[in-house]
């Protein structure tokens, strides 16, 4: 559906009319959620990782694996880099098991820990997030 707003503007023979059309139906860009997953090889692959983030539709389900058997070391610098993207904007990250790193926008939560601990804590009054 298309409004037409009309306006009248006086020019010098006279009265003339103007128009601007108004598209009322707008069109939303697609803002699906992917969950991407990713193989940190190398400190490089970091990159890829975070520009999947910052589109801000990404759930990054990172396998650590190949290089925690290469370089411990690189492999704490990297996950250092993504721990301090995700709190600057606000999402989250968990590790889950030995080599598996999930990062998530700001409007995704990660529950940590078992449902159980945290049902307790909700009974008890111990609730801690």
């Amino acid at each position: 559906m298309v409004f037409n707003f009309f306006r009248k503007r006086k020019n010098e023979e006279g009265e003339s009319t103007d128009f601007i059309e108004i598209d009322s139906e707008v069109k939303l860009p697609e803002s699906k959620v992917y969950v991407k997953t990713f193989s940190l090889k190398a400190y490089e692959d970091v990159n890829d990782i975070l520009n999947a983030l910052r589109e801000g539709y990404t759930i990054a389900i990172i396998d650590t694996k190949f290089l925690k058997n290469k370089d411990i070391i690189e492999l704490k610098r990297a996950i250092s880099k993504i721990k301090k993207t995700i709190e600057a904007m606000e999402g989250s990250i968990a590790g889950f098991g030995e080599t598996t790193v999930i990062a998530t926008p700001q409007f995704v939560n990660i529950q940590k820990g078992s449902v159980e601990k945290i049902e307790k804590k909700k009974e008890t009054g111990l609730e801690t997030f």
